[in-house]
């Protein structure tokens, strides 16, 4: 896209705004679940209001874990996002668990059998992205939105920031100059306080943190820097809006940048491909860019209820790739299985790993020591680079090859 402007804006919202308390709980369920049982199947949706938490849904698992060891997640959940607040307590909040038995219409299509393998947990579509804009191979609105929040929140729990609140959101505009980000043209950060704390006092608070993670120079222009627009933000967290999993999915996935199949992440225990396929077509498209076979890249997969195999398999390079975009597909087939079990025991997801994703992004993370993040990975590289290399692929039987720019 030569000689073209543009200007791009993801948001984030921090770990105590009332959609991340839901995710966040639902998530802790999960993993109360895979921690006693790997095998266990979870869908736990959450919501939050003043004084109030309601999980319901179905799960298929342990008796060890039951009503009371739920509640004690739950709370344990919002006493880590910090929620000491008098209309919104960790320790007095009331707890209603209604989750049952899991549908066993969906469990005999989606359970391993003798003549058939495990099938996907429901239809649907999947996206996976990556890009050259950040060292995390994210869209650098939607990584350094997250990245804001996160600061901020590290300080709130170290107590450098005691006067402000769990609850928080950012948006970050950047102007584009030939398809590449080149500095901030708006900043707005909203973020909970104490009432004690005037509107400046919060703006001098959140500056810092906004200006140690733009790249120097990229800092907007003082009057397109938005802290609390409103003036005040005392109310917040589900006390000021009521909260529900699954309402930021595209907060948790590329804030914008790329597409979404629609399907929510959180509460979700890997079976579901909404969850596990969408973590694959990440990690496909983030090792397809970081073995330098594109500038960006999408990946789209599709799935039918009970059916092993993926119903399709799509890579778009974007017009930046190294080879043909049916020439990556071909060679990222030949190295990597999209199956829901497949999927499973290559990122290794049947694990206690999903609480912490539940806010600042599903992606553009570090991969823990645990496990956490395995989809981050760049693992398929070099396997990527030799099959596509070996194979020699081409032109005139796969398509057409573009010039690749470093």
């Amino acid at each position: 896209m030569a000689d073209t402007k543009y200007i791009f804006t993801s948001e984030s919202v921090a770990e105590g705004h009332p959609d991340k308390v839901c995710d966040r709980v639902s998530d802790a369920i999960v993993d109360a679940y895979l921690g006693a049982d790997p095998e266990a199947r979870v869908a736990a949706e959450c919501l939050a209001t003043t004084g109030f938490l309601c999980i319901a849904g179905e799960t298929r698992g342990p008796a060890s874990i039951d009503r009371d060891v739920l509640e004690t997640v739950a709370r344990h959940a919002v006493r880590d996002i910090g929620y000491k607040q008098e209309e919104f307590h960790w320790e007095k909040i009331k707890v209603d668990v209604r989750l049952h038995a899991q549908s066993a219409d969906i469990a005999v299509g989606v359970d391993a059998a003798s003549n058939k393998d495990e099938g996907a947990g429901d239809q649907g579509i999947m996206f996976g992205y990556a890009c050259r804009e950040t060292d995390s191979l994210m869209p650098a609105a939607i990584h350094y939105s997250h990245a804001i929040l996160k600061s901020l929140a590290e300080a709130r729990h170290s107590g450098a920031l005691y006067k402000l609140g769990p609850d928080a959101k950012s948006q970050v505009s950047l102007e584009y100059v030939n398809g590449k980000p080149v500095r901030a043209t708006s900043i707005v950060v909203s973020t909970q306080h104490d009432e004690s704390v005037t509107t400046e006092e919060v703006r001098e608070m959140v500056r810092p943190h906004v200006l140690n993670i733009l790249p120097e120079g990229w800092m907007c222009d003082e009057a397109q820097f938005y802290v609390n627009p409103t003036g005040r933000f005392v109310i917040g967290g589900p006390h000021g809006d009521c909260g529900l999993t699954g309402r930021k999915i595209i907060v948790d996935t590329y804030g914008g940048a790329a597409p979404h199949g629609g399907g929510a992440f959180s509460g979700k225990d890997p079976t579901k491909v909404d969850r596990s396929a969408a973590y694959a077509a990440r990690h496909a498209a983030k090792n397809i860019v970081g073995a330098g076979l594109a500038e960006k890249c999408t990946i789209q997969l599709s799935y039918a209820i009970g059916v092993s195999h993926p119903i399709s398999l799509l890579v778009n390079t974007h017009g930046t790739g190294a080879y043909s975009d049916a020439a990556i597909a071909e060679a990222l087939s030949a190295i990597a299985d999209f199956r829901p079990r497949a999927i499973r025991e290559r990122l290794v997801l049947n694990r206690p790993i999903y609480a912490r994703t539940a806010a600042y992004g599903h992606f553009g993370r570090t991969p823990d020591a645990d496990g956490g993040f395995s989809w981050e990975k760049l693992d398929l590289a070099e396997a990527l680079r030799n099959e596509i290399s070996n194979k020699k692929y081409r032109d005139d039987e796969i398509g057409n090859v573009a010039e690749f720019k470093r």
